[in-house]
């Protein structure tokens, strides 16, 4: 009877990974690794605490409490921050739901990990690229080096579309167009598709690297020839941000990720006047509430909203016109 408890939680972890996660929900590879650390952390908790091996945990161990045990334990020992901590619970509490469905005798047990709440969290303004400093960065990438075209064409493709990252580094040359109209297919979140145009800029760093790989390859590769990573990417830009800071000052305090393009491509699409609604659609955005938080972040439209207003309440001191004195009054006085 203990064995069959044991393989109900194995079967369960692996049936919410491929047939709830991967084929019913549809999530992204990201999202994957992600409920996986968080599972796998907590498991680990579990066993620490109970002095005991993986292979003893049962269906009963996954309580309320344990959950918020694990959540204290990753903000006081593993010193993650609220949103690192609400992003684990989200990961348990899918699981706590799909166990649900699987397993209504513990209804109750699962329902008191579901009451948990996420904790408050700061939301931290998104860091962005302004246009000047877009161009910089992309302008400053030695093309005279072996990866220079490289580095361009994907710097150019993340800010002309703003792509999440793992949707650039996905991109086959099957789903580019190169002719017009000139346009990439991107596969976002939740496995929705989007079409993006392209600026022939883009399109004429993109074509060599589409023609030197097969049509169902990846078309950014590192040095050894395999698809680029992440990290790669990180380490690019950082690399040429630095380049890029020493004329552009702004840059030198920035430190900015490969999703920095992304809000930097809103970012510019706002202050170019698009509607909100077109911007939810060409970032593959699931709701209009997720693109409007570009709003808050972009100083210069809070500085013309500014001016507006002060123009408008009318507070501002009217210059009174300056004295000038008449000519005949100088002559008069040079005669005295």
């Amino acid at each position: 009877m203990i064995r069959k408890k044991r393989d109900d939680l194995l079967a369960l972890v692996q049936s919410f990974f491929h047939s709830y996660l991967r084929n019913m929900r549809g999530a992204s590879q990201h999202t994957i690794r992600s409920y996986r650390d968080a599972l796998r952390l907590f498991f680990l908790f579990l066993v620490r605490q109970g002095h005991r091996s993986v292979a003893d945990l049962q269906l009963d161990d996954i309580q309320a409490e344990a959950v918020l045990a694990f959540l204290d334990h990753s903000e006081s020992r593993r010193g993650n921050c609220p949103a690192t901590r609400n992003c684990r619970l989200a990961a348990i509490r899918s699981f706590a739901q799909h166990l649900l469905r699987h397993d209504v005798t513990r209804a109750h047990q699962y329902g008191r990990i579901l009451a948990i709440s996420p904790k408050r969290n700061v939301v931290r303004a998104a860091t962005y690229l302004e246009p000047e400093c877009a161009r910089a960065i992309i302008a400053a990438v030695d093309l005279r080096t072996a990866h220079g075209a490289r580095d361009r064409a994907l710097l150019l493709f993340l800010y002309n579309t703003g792509a999440r990252v793992s949707e650039a580094l996905a991109i086959r040359p099957r789903e580019l167009r190169l002719d017009r109209p000139r346009q990439v297919r991107l596969l976002g979140k939740g496995s929705k598709e989007r079409i993006c145009p392209l600026w022939q800029e883009t399109v004429a760093a993109l074509r060599p690297m589409a023609t030197a790989v097969a049509a169902d390859e990846p078309i950014f590769r590192n040095a050894r020839g395999a698809p680029l990573t992440r990290d790669g990417v990180a380490y690019l830009i950082d690399k040429h941000v630095t380049r890029a800071a020493k004329t552009v000052p702004a840059l030198r305090r920035s430190h900015l990720t490969p999703h920095a393009f992304r809000h930097g491509c809103a970012v510019a699409l706002l202050q170019a006047g698009v509607d909100l609604t077109v911007i939810r659609d060409y970032l593959g955005h699931a709701s209009v509430a997720t693109t409007s938080r570009y709003l808050s972040t972009n100083l210069k439209m809070k500085r013309d909203v500014l001016d507006a207003f002060w123009k408008r309440a009318g507070l501002e001191k009217r210059s009174q016109p300056r004295w000038r004195p008449s000519p005949k009054l100088l002559y008069f006085l040079e005669s005295l």
